[in-house]
């Protein structure tokens, strides 16, 4: 992959980060960092369709506007953090309608920069982390190298090594099978003892917020590799899904304030409950 210095490029985190700003803005910001200017995008107006899966009609339609809105931009790249986007976009988005952009992970770009980067990450952050590491998305994109070589590159920092690899593409895919999270993170929490880590780092975003909450019920800590680097550049990245999901009370975490400008239908109904679950193991 060759990328040009300046290279102006889209930023498509797609629909289900819209949870965690900062690590959108922190990915925005370590892309320009290495010479991208990057163009966000996400949420339902720019959906991949997978959430319409059951309807073929409704799923086409929504990934034909992505693409076509996209090809509007001019930009020739589109930068994804989204492993359901990334793959939906090269196996069913592109080959229906075609594109005038190439699709590339947002590990595959930081990676392929990381020089640039090093200069950038020059505080400690003492930490022995394990990485949370899936099966399913590394054969697309080898993100289980990737994102360690990005960690290396922070001082302070000691990553470990363990074999173990969750099933799957992250970690929504186990949710609709009974025990499998379950096993999953059983499976992760021993891995973690197993090497003396202290600290799992998630790679994707359904992967962190079914994995924060056990913190609730264990001695580690639950951070993604986009938190990593942005507290090494010196950069807030205050994880709030994660301060509220672990609060005693999500809606005093969150406050009156933001919950009557959320609506408070709709987080009654869509956040409260996802906020209240049970701890995991």
């Amino acid at each position: 992959m060759a990328v040009g210095s300046g290279e102006q490029a889209i930023f498509w985190y797609g629909c289900n980060m819209t949870r965690h700003g900062e690590v959108i803005r922190a990915t925005t910001r370590l892309l320009e960092a290495v010479g991208i200017e990057a163009v966000t995008t996400g949420g339902p107006a720019s959906c991949c369709g997978s959430p319409k899966d059951a309807n073929a009609r409704i799923n086409e339609g929504m990934a034909r506007r992505t693409v076509q809105a996209f090809n509007a931009t001019g930009r020739e790249t589109v930068v994804t953090w989204c492993p359901s986007c990334h793959m939906n976009m090269q196996d069913s988005m592109a080959p229906v309608t075609p594109t005038n952009f190439e699709t590339v992970h947002v590990t595959e770009m930081l990676h392929a920069r990381r020089e640039a980067l090093r200069p950038l990450l020059t505080r400690p952050v003492p930490a022995r982390v394990l990485l949370h590491g899936h099966l399913g998305f590394h054969g697309r994109v080898p993100v289980n190298g990737l994102v360690p070589d990005l960690l290396r590159l922070i001082p302070g920092l000691d990553l470990v090594e363990h074999p173990y690899r969750a099933p799957g593409h992250m970690c929504s895919s186990l949710t609709g099978v009974p025990g499998a999270l379950a096993d999953a993170q059983r499976a992760t929490l021993a891995a973690m003892a197993e090497t003396g880590a202290d600290t799992l780092c998630t790679i994707f975003h359904s992967c962190h917020r079914e994995n924060v909450g056990l913190e609730q019920n264990h001695p580690v800590k639950v951070v993604n590799w986009v938190h990593l680097l942005a507290w090494s550049a010196g950069w807030e990245a205050e994880d709030g899904y994660k301060a509220m999901r672990n609060a005693a009370d999500p809606r005093a975490a969150l406050g009156e304030a933001l919950v009557e400008a959320a609506g408070e239908v709709p987080f009654a109904r869509l956040v409260e409950p996802e906020l209240r679950k049970p701890p995991p193991v």
